[in-house]
């Protein structure tokens, strides 16, 4: 039996380069940081005070009061980006049995910090509906509440992989007769938890994040959402919808290594980009672009790195690779989701974003990271790289239309 074919026929965006796909793509081509100073809320006492921040974030009028009313930053981040996914998708309204998967680890948590904060700390008058958004499962119950979908719904969450993870399963959803239709991606939110997270465990580095750099001393942390409409190709054609690009396959595995640090020699990502490969049925020679998971962390990159050689021999060298993490921060669970756009619009407009903050190059840092800003180039296929705490690894592999 044939493997129904997954096309993307729409796609949102909302992050620190700004609302929307086109703020998203002009942010990339120029290479535009939005890391800035935080103020969601007080930094004093952390090891940073930037993060990847989207700023004036309020809740779309165009929902209901009542949904207005309970919807958490991280909601409100998916919200924005689904109404673009939809709209670019030409639906106006997704099919009842529509599937809905969402990548997550923060949920309404931000919520939930200002209700305790303004109740036990400030002693002030709160609304209790401000807490009934903080679980990580209920932008999709949101969503699905809002756009009346009766088909299966999920929340991901494998650490940073969650987004990259939501996407395999919305294809998969596909692939197996399922729902011809999903809407899938990831949102997440900064707050005070993961603040103070990374900064227990020193991966923030006090200035803005320099991915595969010598000095690099962490990450910075970001928010946003990016979501598609995925499709059974046939069910795209039938409708008329033109895909913005094809979802080939994706590989997972596990490092079984320890719960933040990554196994030194890089074999559980160097698996999941083999098992991606597989599924997709592309050859090392096919891959035109790689978006790194290029956290600035002293671990990742050069593990990172040590995979990709490891996987494409002496063509990785060849092979243009970039963090957009560099621009949009680390989005946690968003960010696969983020990075896969950002590899759709880079097959789309010919182009590999850059990576920037990178000056002095880690001698164990020696591929091609795409440092000159951004650059024209004929990009068919694109390896993403996901790789969570926990070792939960994720790569996927899209591809233009033929």
């Amino acid at each position: 039996m044939n493997r129904r074919r997954v096309v993307i026929t729409g796609a949102g965006t909302i992050n620190a380069l700004g609302n929307g796909v086109a703020a998203f793509l002009e942010g990339l081509r120029s290479g535009r940081s939005g890391i800035g100073e935080l103020t969601a809320f007080d930094s004093r006492g952390f090891r940073t005070k930037y993060a990847a921040q989207v700023n004036d974030l309020r809740a779309p009028h165009w929902i209901p009061a009542a949904l207005r009313r309970r919807a958490s930053r991280s909601d409100m981040l998916a919200l924005h980006a689904t109404r673009e996914a939809l709209t670019t998708a030409s639906f106006p309204a997704l099919p009842d049995d529509a599937g809905i998967v969402i990548g997550a680890t923060t949920g309404g948590m931000f919520g939930g910090e200002e209700y305790f904060r303004r109740k036990f700390l400030d002693q002030a008058r709160t609304r209790r509906s401000n807490i009934l958004a903080t679980p990580v499962s209920t932008t999709v119950d949101l969503l699905a509440q809002l756009l009346e979908c009766g088909g299966p719904r999920l929340t991901v969450s494998t650490a940073c992989s969650s987004g990259a993870n939501a996407l395999g399963i919305a294809a998969d959803w596909i692939r197996t007769g399922v729902t011809p239709v999903v809407l899938c991606g990831g949102s997440d939110s900064l707050c005070r938890m993961t603040f103070s997270g990374f900064n227990a465990l020193q991966a923030l580095d006090p200035a803005p994040c320099r991915p595969f750099d010598r000095r690099r001393a962490g990450l910075t942390l970001g928010e946003g959402s990016a979501m598609f409409v995925f499709e059974d190709a046939e069910h795209a054609a039938a409708r008329g919808a033109k895909p913005l690009a094809e979802f080939l396959g994706y590989g997972i595995s596990a490092d079984a290594h320890h719960i933040t640090q990554p196994r030194p020699d890089g074999a559980g990502a160097e698996l999941a980009t083999r098992r991606a490969l597989e599924d997709s049925g592309v050859g090392i020679e096919e891959i035109d672009y790689i978006n790194a998971h290029g956290t600035a962390t002293v671990l990742n990159d050069v593990i990172e790195t040590r995979a990709l050689h490891a996987v494409f021999g002496v063509r990785a060298a060849k092979i243009p690779v970039s963090s957009t993490k560099s621009m949009i921060g680390h989005c946690l669970g968003a960010a696969g989701a983020l990075e896969a756009l950002a590899g759709i619009l880079a097959i789309r407009e010919s182009f590999v974003p850059p990576t920037i903050g990178l000056e002095e190059a880690d001698p164990e840092c020696d591929l091609d990271y795409v440092t000159e800003g951004a650059r024209s180039a004929k990009v068919r296929s694109v390896l993403s790289n996901s790789y969570g705490f926990g070792g939960n690894n994720t790569c996927i592999i899209l591809r233009a239309i033929d």
